[in-house]
């Protein structure tokens, strides 16, 4: 299913902070993405998972208000009809990012198009502020998502090996980055 032309993109106001989490679905866990830094330049192969898995992450409870309104950080929101169907958080890094701390889609509209309208969105935010690009980490057993970040012209620009030392499914963590 196409829904991409129905979507509407607003910005968080204190009215929709009741729906902000409503995007927040389990995914699959498909595979892993292994790293490989060769002549200072990043790739990787993936590693398919014999038995796919589904995990979810808890609910956001932040203070939502200094995303409103705000030149330093936003939240995005995409609509279908008067539905909230994913949302892209960001916030201005000290590197001249624009740093992207979440991005969900409702599960029945994965894969339609509202991730692209999202980032797109985040995009055209990033420029207004003067940013130079847009930077995201992610596990890398979120193959699925690395996938997306990669065909949306994002590049590995990085890994840690520690962040994620109290997760024992998580091997690295991985940055991407889109330079305009």
């Amino acid at each position: 299913m196409k829904f991409a032309e129905e979507i509407v993109i607003r910005p968080l106001k204190e009215q929709l902070i009741n729906v902000v989490n409503n995007a927040n679905e389990p995914f699959p866990i498909i595979g892993k993405i292994l790293p490989i830094f060769s002549n200072g330049t990043w790739s990787y192969e993936e590693q398919l998972y014999d038995t796919p898995s589904e995990i979810r992450f808890p609910d956001d409870k932040l203070d939502w208000s200094p995303y409103i309104d705000s030149n330093q950080k936003i939240v995005l929101l995409a609509f279908h009809e008067d539905a909230c169907i994913g949302q892209i958080r960001l916030v201005k890094d000290w590197n001249r990012f624009a740093y992207i701390e979440n991005i969900a889609v409702k599960k029945s509209f994965r894969k339609s198009g509202v991730g692209h309208l999202l980032l797109e969105a985040a995009e055209n935010w990033a420029k207004e502020q003067s940013l130079i690009g847009l930077s995201l980490e992610a596990q890398n057993d979120n193959l699925i998502a690395c996938r997306f970040y990669a065909k949306e012209g994002f590049v590995l620009g990085g890994v840690d090996t520690l962040k994620q030392s109290a997760n024992p499914n998580i091997d690295f963590t991985l940055y991407w980055y889109k330079i305009f």
